[in-house]
């Protein structure tokens, strides 16, 4: 009896073994044939979606990291990659496509994007083989639909936000970063534009989503729609204490320093950012919202 409870033992540890190394690194399945990728150190997530009849991925970010992401994706699949879909057009994110286009994939933005991309070729960067108009596009591969949502104004030029219908899951880039105050000096974003693209964020049908970036412990495993309702309520709650020292007659010039947001100090780069994003706050309010193009 005791040898056949360490065969057990033994081949349910060796089975979880094999299970957990059924995946290549920096690489979690979030949903069937949904999977994330991307190393923690580095701080940029992207998602590729499996179907019968080949491969969408999303976000290159650079060429080390589209190297290692079409490395993951072979050792999962051997199916061909077809797409490469890039979020906007910032550098940081929208670099490394050649490395899918040699593989065979179709690279892709938003129209916005694209001809960013094409005035401002980074030293990376791949200008897109191809570009879509519009605020709303569907690719359907193998019966997976995907559906690509651009909301106008926001952050960047032809941001996107793509949405897996079936599976309820979403892949977000930039507009949310759970557990993180904004990001910086809070560059390139319209904030009243990014609250209005943010709530029609909330009331899209999703449970999960893959952030290209992440505070929280385990960013591999994405997060929830929570998340883009915590972004929300800590901009309206960053305003609020802004106008709350205003109330109070402090100087506007050492509001930056003053406010405090006690609910938020466990939010990665609290101490560091904060003062920062109040200081963009404050100033959009002051001076208008920026940055600003005619429809």
């Amino acid at each position: 009896m005791k040898r056949m409870m360490s065969i057990l033992l033994m081949t349910i540890v060796f089975s979880g073994t094999a299970f957990a190394e059924t995946l290549p690194p920096h690489t979690a399945e979030i949903g069937k044939g949904v999977y994330s990728f991307g190393n923690p150190a580095n701080a940029y997530f992207s998602m590729f979606v499996v179907t019968d009849e080949g491969v969408v991925a999303i976000e290159s970010v650079n060429t080390n990291h589209a190297k290692d992401m079409v490395g993951a994706i072979k050792a999962v699949t051997d199916k061909s990659i077809r797409y490469l879909l890039h979020s906007h057009n910032h550098w940081d994110h929208a670099s490394g496509g050649k490395v899918f286009h040699d593989a065979g994939a179709t690279v892709m933005a938003h129209e916005e994007a694209y001809r960013w991309m094409k005035a401002n070729p980074g030293p990376d960067m791949m200008v897109p083989d191809q570009s879509w108009a519009g605020n709303r596009k569907d690719i359907t591969l193998g019966g997976t639909v995907l559906e690509l949502h651009y909301l106008g104004m926001n952050h960047g030029l032809g941001m996107t936000v793509f949405l897996l219908p079936k599976e309820k899951i979403a892949y977000i880039a930039d507009l949310v970063d759970p557990h993180t105050v904004i990001f910086n000096i809070v560059p390139d974003f319209n904030i009243k534009e990014w609250e209005r693209s943010l709530k029609e964020i909330e009331q899209m049908d999703f449970d999960k989503a893959i952030y290209a970036h992440s505070g929280k412990a385990q960013p591999l495993l994405g997060g929830t729609k929570q998340d883009v309702t915590d972004y929300i309520q800590f901009i309206q709650d960053l305003r609020g204490a802004i106008y709350a020292e205003f109330k109070k007659g402090t100087n506007p010039m050492t509001i930056p320093s003053v406010v405090q947001l006690p609910k938020y100090k466990d939010w990665w780069m609290y101490k560091e950012w904060l003062p920062m994003n109040a200081w963009r706050i404050l100033l959009d309010d002051w001076m208008g919202p920026f940055p600003w193009r005619p429809e």
